[in-house]
């Protein structure tokens, strides 16, 4: 079943995101304590602990979902086909807007002398997770389940 493994906020732009085991969720705002809340088009990240995984066995490096910026972390859940459908997790619903590519910002923050910014884009290319509309309110704690409508 695919289900919530972890949420990341980060109440600040360029601060590390923070584990939580629940997030309220507002149709208009977003993530409340994110630092995205507000921002249009209202949508939340999301990222499969999967694919973190599988990047730290191909780089040799350990990164955690919260080092990615995304904000909720799922398991077992095949991300990439949620473009353009609808689902929810926990009472919150959503939408599929696009997947959330890398970005020289991420491969910058964790790029070190055994691995180029480049080289992080590039793994993560078409794995990096999903960005989400948000089409109504509500709570989404771990552990919560991911079903498509």
């Amino acid at each position: 079943m695919s289900h919530i493994e972890s949420i990341c906020i980060a109440p600040e732009h360029a601060s590390p995101q923070q584990e939580t085991n629940l997030v309220q969720i507002q149709v208009g705002l977003g993530l409340l304590g994110d630092r995205h809340a507000g921002e249009l088009p209202v949508t939340a990240s999301f990222i499969a602990a999967e694919e973190v995984e599988a990047f730290n066995d191909r780089t040799g490096l350990v990164i955690t979902a919260a080092d990615t910026g995304r904000n909720l972390v799922t398991r077992g859940a095949a991300l990439n086909r949620l473009v353009g459908k609808r689902f929810t997790v926990g009472q919150v619903e959503f939408e599929g807007m696009e997947l959330c590519e890398p970005c020289r910002t991420l491969g910058s923050r964790l790029a070190n002398p055994k691995i180029t910014a480049v080289r992080i884009v590039r793994e993560f290319t078409h794995k990096a997770g999903l960005r989400a509309y948000v089409r109504s309110s509500g709570v989404v704690q771990v552990g919560d389940a991911l079903r498509i409508i």
